[in-house]
């Protein structure tokens, strides 16, 4: 994929991602956790706002043929990840990593994994692809 055609896939997803946010908005209070919903439609704004920021300025990161398909995917993912993990939080009442937002309430231990893993596994691909793009970013290009 040619760096044009990521900048297009960065956006699309970012207003994908905004709409299901807003979306989420609209079920929030028939959900049986409503501030770990609340999160989620937060979160999903934020990250579709950031994908498309991520888009518009793909052109200015010079990362090299290695990396931008890392970066890419890396954020994809980490973006999508917050979104639909907090939305499951609040389906599935977990609250072992959100205990402010789900009251203390703390589910089956085998859901609490699930939303646990995604939850660390998007936080560690954010980090890393942010430490690229600041990388990235440390100085112009000659």
């Amino acid at each position: 994929m040619h760096a044009p055609d990521r900048s297009r896939t960065l956006i699309f997803a970012g207003f994908l991602l905004f709409l299901l946010a807003l979306l989420t908005g609209l079920v929030i209070g028939v959900l049986p956790y409503p501030r770990l919903a609340q999160g989620s439609h937060i979160g999903g704004l934020m990250n579709g706002m950031f994908l498309v920021i991520l888009g518009l300025a793909w052109e200015r990161l010079h990362l090299g043929a290695r990396a931008a398909p890392w970066v890419a995917g890396l954020v994809l993912f980490g973006t999508y990840a917050n979104w639909s993990f907090t939305l499951l939080a609040a389906v599935l009442g977990t609250g072992k990593l959100t205990p402010l937002a789900s009251g203390g309430h703390l589910a089956d231990p085998w859901k609490e994994a699930l939303v646990g893993a995604g939850l660390i596994s998007l936080a560690v691909c954010m980090i890393a692809a942010l430490a690229l793009i600041v990388w990235a970013l440390r100085k112009p290009v000659e």
